[in-house]
């Protein structure tokens, strides 16, 4: 740097500008002040460090140190049965014996022995960066009865909830009005609400009844099939038809009826798909489902 800009004078403090000297100033003092810090944390071997203190907590028959805490951790990990989730900041990993929250500057832990976890709220979000199908993700709070060991939050995809469940051996409770959808075709259900909700609503002819939906016999039929999209022409599948059925299905179970026509393996293309009609087979897509007004 002093050969580069020798008019700064740069290789003196007594000749650099007043900016320059707060600059070196200010690069010396953090440099003393991490040094500082790595001397606190590496004293009666690494006892102060962070990671050290949360494994602190945990040291109780049969563990005798944080270093025996955390060979048990590491032999739990390195088995292949372990649950893990999460993104490289914030990531989960339950095992026999441990639940871990890792994220980029702190690592939680709790016993499973001592701790019980409660879904606090869930999301749902219409697109991921992996796929473009819909998720809803959950955050659980994990308690301890280890006073020295802090509440923590663990988030993750509802997809993923069963294989948790498997993982934790204490009991999950779920808050009230938290929904969890566990299958793909049960998120789906929310997304076709909400576009179907969108679409023009059907109004009934004068005098006609509506009857119970024949899918579950439990409420009343509340969709018609309309042809309200316009093809392009250029579809490979062919183009909706008109149905002329009544009124014979709620929104829910034609919503599942829709899903489970579906390629599973390609969630993404749900949405923009057609399928037949359940009753008189007549080609239809999402844009053709109105709710009886």
């Amino acid at each position: 740097m002093c050969i580069a800009a020798p008019e700064k004078h740069l290789q003196y403090v007594h000749q650099m500008s007043d900016n320059w000297r707060v600059f070196v100033v200010l690069s010396v003092c953090l440099l003393l002040a991490n040094s500082t810090l790595i001397i606190y944390w590496f004293r009666n071997r690494w006892h102060n460090h962070p990671i050290s203190r949360a494994l602190q907590a945990h040291v109780q028959p049969p563990h005798s140190n944080w270093g025996s805490v955390a060979s048990s951790i590491n032999t739990e990990f390195r088995r292949i049965d372990k649950f893990a989730t999460g993104a490289p900041g914030a990531r989960v990993i339950i095992t026999d014996s441990w639940v871990l929250k890792v994220t980029t500057y702190h690592v939680y832990v709790a016993a499973q022995s001592d701790c019980h976890v409660t879904v606090t709220e869930c999301r749902q979000h219409q697109l991921s960066p992996d796929s473009a199908s819909p998720i809803q993700l959950l955050t659980l709070r994990v308690h301890s009865i280890n006073p020295a060991v802090r509440p923590f939050d663990i988030r993750l995809n509802s997809t993923e909830y069963a294989e948790l469940r498997e993982k934790v051996h204490a009991p999950i409770r779920n808050s009230a009005n938290v929904v969890i959808h566990q299958t793909i075709s049960e998120l789906f259900l929310e997304t076709f609400r909400a576009h179907v909700d969108l679409n023009q609503p059907y109004s009934l002819p004068s005098g006609q009844e509506v009857e119970p939906c024949i899918g579950c016999m439990q409420v009343s039929a509340n969709t018609k099939l309309v042809r309200l999209c316009h093809g392009d022409g250029a579809d490979i599948e062919p183009e909706c038809e008109q149905c002329f059925c009544r009124p014979m299905w709620c929104l829910s179970c034609l919503g599942r009826w829709f899903a489970s026509r579906q390629d599973q393996q390609r969630p993404e293309t749900w949405l923009s798909s057609r399928v037949p009609c359940p009753t008189c087979r007549a080609k239809f897509c999402i844009l053709d489902v109105c709710v009886i007004h």
